[in-house]
């Protein structure tokens, strides 16, 4: 199993990035998708300076005639990719359907799984009856050991998380990890004053109640009260989300000893080996603090009460396998009144969704044959090799780092590796269990195969050709333990891939995120990585302070923003994602240069100029709307800044952005340059 702190660590992810080729003879002759050139001249707001507000004179056309669908919690152009690339894997679910002999027993799998969701006639017949032996073996549980023993066993919740992933000081090799885990809201939830935070509070405890009513479980008011108080205490101890990105502090290696010393309240040698990594001579223990708190919860706090929390959980966390009044009450807590969401999706858009996460490789190695042309993965490699050029310049040229930083710096730039579109090898699924009418213990089966699957891989050299990421994601991110940037099938088409297009909206668009995922390896986080992986410190004390001076300023900028009333950005949070989208820009803002000295200078078009062009492509790469709850939810913990700032945010610091239109003193974005932050 996964725990969410080594998740953040093995894949930095980060919104949407593609390619940007040249344009051929034959592009320049088609039209660009989006507008004339690759533009929306109609999302721009007329009125508006660009000065004041740059992403609503780029997209408030849009957002003022652009209504949030009612079984979204946002809306945007990466809504518009995730929309398209269901349509696709749903024609190719269908195909599956009427040919199985055509997919063999992969295509058997996906079908019966699938079959099995959409089957809500035979959900409902059989109530809560899927639920009676994972219920029976909580009930069953008489003392701390069968509860450590249930902590550690694939789907069922825990204070603590156990799982691999390659080890800091060595990433050629796996190790076990452990860290906090185990609440049902984000921890923030529990803890901050305010109207808005008392209603969440509220919410989730009627929920707890109205889950262990539906499946019968006695005394479910009283269980809600000590469940809700179990979380609120678990809450006080863990970790906030910043503190979490500290590599430093999560990386406390322990032998068994060790772990026994820290946390002896805990079980740890069952604990690992229920986990299947008893092997393992040493467990990272991420957020220490907060795991020797959890041990000391774990005997202050009645048997009974871990039992109820751990019936709940089990029946939440698998609500959408269950009967429709489960179903939707999971849905009407976690995305109605936590996220705003209105409307329950299609239970096609969801079955898409479940196919993907269980056998999504098997569903991904059809995709990228159907969709994902060769081309554009030569098209990419050439676009990330002019992003690697214009980061090489800048490193070179810096003026705060030193020789030697630089020098180590331009060695892991070279050391990049890039990954285009899907795997070099898919997953075999063949020794996963699938049953056409059992869609709970398809559900349980999928995660205990994923769990075999890691295990099968932890005795082995770390496999660097694993992908994170299925094709059919429409996203992208970089590995920081691997030094790989990663872009899969999903995210080569329009609006953000148009070989039709203009090739400052592409630089400007893609171009920039691109440069982000790339700019991932000299975040905050990302830089105390070296070339091949490994967590160690090729930083001078001088460069150091310097890059902690620069990054300081950023976080403090973001602090000031406020999107939702009463809750601002979290700079510190935010700090590696707003590195990235800053580094991003001005890469692929000197990486469009770089294509003009080979492809002469750029005309105007539009009575828009080059840069004006690049710089509105990456606004409009950001057109996105969310509901506030949504948002309220995002802010306390998404380490990606909302979108109107990952614009308005960014290019204030940006000085060819000032000359693109004119900024100038007065104008509300306006920074004086000794205030302006410049990374890479």
């Amino acid at each position: 199993m996964r725990i969410s702190v080594l998740v953040r660590l093995t894949a930095a992810t980060a919104a949407i990035a593609i390619a940007i080729p040249a344009l051929s003879k034959d592009a320049a002759t088609k039209a660009a998708r989006y507008g004339t050139f690759g533009i929306d001249q109609t999302a721009r707001q007329a009125g508006v300076k660009p000065g004041d507000d740059f992403w609503t004179y780029a997209n408030g056309g849009w957002a003022a005639k652009t209504e949030i669908p009612a079984d979204k919690g946002s809306a945007g152009f990466g809504s518009i990719l995730s929309d398209e690339a269901e349509v696709n894997v749903r024609k190719i679910l269908d195909d599956m359907a009427a040919n199985p002999a055509q997919y063999g027993a992969t295509g058997k799998q996906v079908g019966d799984f699938y079959a099995s969701w959409m089957d809500t006639a035979g959900i409902e017949a059989k109530g809560t009856a899927p639920l009676k032996p994972y219920l029976a073996k909580i009930a069953a549980v008489n003392d701390l050991s069968g509860l450590q023993t249930l902590f550690a066993t694939v789907g069922y919740a825990s204070p603590v998380g156990i799982g691999i992933i390659p080890d800091l000081a060595d990433p050629t090799r796996y190790t076990a990890a452990a860290g906090q885990g185990g609440l049902g809201m984000a921890r923030d939830n529990y803890l901050l004053p305010g109207e808005k935070y008392d209603g969440y509070r509220k919410a989730y405890r009627a929920y707890i109640q109205q889950i262990q009513e539906l499946a019968g479980i006695p005394d479910a008011s009283a269980k809600a009260d000590a469940i809700m108080a179990l979380e609120t205490a678990m809450a006080k101890e863990q970790w906030s989300p910043e503190q979490s990105r500290d590599i430093a502090k999560l990386n406390d290696p322990q032998p068994l000893a060790g772990l026994e010393k820290k946390a002896p309240e805990f079980d740890w040698a069952l604990l690992l080996k229920t986990s299947g990594l008893d092997s393992s001579p040493t467990v990272l223990m991420t957020q220490n603090t907060a795991l020797t708190a959890m041990g000391k919860l774990l005997v202050a706090t009645p048997l009974q009460t871990w039992k109820d929390y751990l019936a709940f959980h089990f029946v939440s966390d698998h609500a959408t396998f269950l009967p429709k009044a489960f179903d939707d009450a999971q849905f009407n807590f976690f995305s109605k009144t936590l996220s705003g969401v209105q409307v329950q999706r299609d239970r096609w858009k969801r079955g898409i969704q479940l196919m993907n996460g269980s056998l999504g490789e098997a569903v991904g190695q059809i995709y990228v044959a159907k969709y994902f042309p060769p081309a554009a993965e030569a098209q990419m490699g050439e676009l990330i090799e002019n992003l690697r050029e214009a980061y090489q310049q800048r490193i070179s040229g810096s003026t705060w780092m030193d020789d030697a930083t630089r020098k180590a710096a331009l060695v892991k730039l070279a050391a990049f590796e890039p990954r285009i579109g899907h795997p070099v090898r898919y997953v075999d699924y063949s020794s996963l269990k699938v049953e056409r009418g059992d869609l709970l213990g398809n559900a349980m089966r999928s995660g205990e195969f994923e769990q075999q699957l890691q295990l099968s891989r932890f005795p082995k050299p770390v496999d660097r050709s694993l992908w994170d990421m299925t094709p059919q994601t429409v996203n992208a991110y970089y590995n920081p333990l691997s030094n790989q940037i990663t872009f899969p099938a999903a995210i080569l088409q329009p609006p953000f891939f148009d070989p039709n297009a203009d090739p400052a909206v592409n630089y400007g668009a893609i171009g920039a995120i691109i440069g982000h995922e790339m700019g991932h390896g000299f975040d905050d986080q990302g830089s105390q990585f070296g070339p091949t992986g490994k967590f160690e410190n090729w930083w001078t004390p001088a460069a150091s302070t310097a890059f902690k001076g620069s990054t300081g300023a950023l976080a403090a900028q973001y602090d000031q923003y406020e999107p939702v009333p009463g809750t601002k950005i979290n700079g510190k949070l935010t700090l590696g994602e707003n590195i990235g989208d800053l580094g991003g820009v001005e890469a692929a803002y000197t990486a469009y240069k770089i294509y003009q000295q080979k492809h002469g200078k750029a005309p105007v078009i539009g009575g828009l100029t080059g840069d004006q062009r690049f710089f509105l492509a990456y606004a409009q790469a950001w057109q996105s709307k969310r509901r506030e709850a949504l948002a309220r939810q995002l802010l306390l913990t998404d380490p990606h800044s909302p979108a109107m700032f990952r614009v308005n945010g960014i290019l204030r610091n940006v000085d060819a952005w000032y000359a693109a239109f004119d900024v100038k003193p007065g104008d509300k974005l306006y920074l004086p340059p000794e205030k302006r932050v410049h990374i890479w």
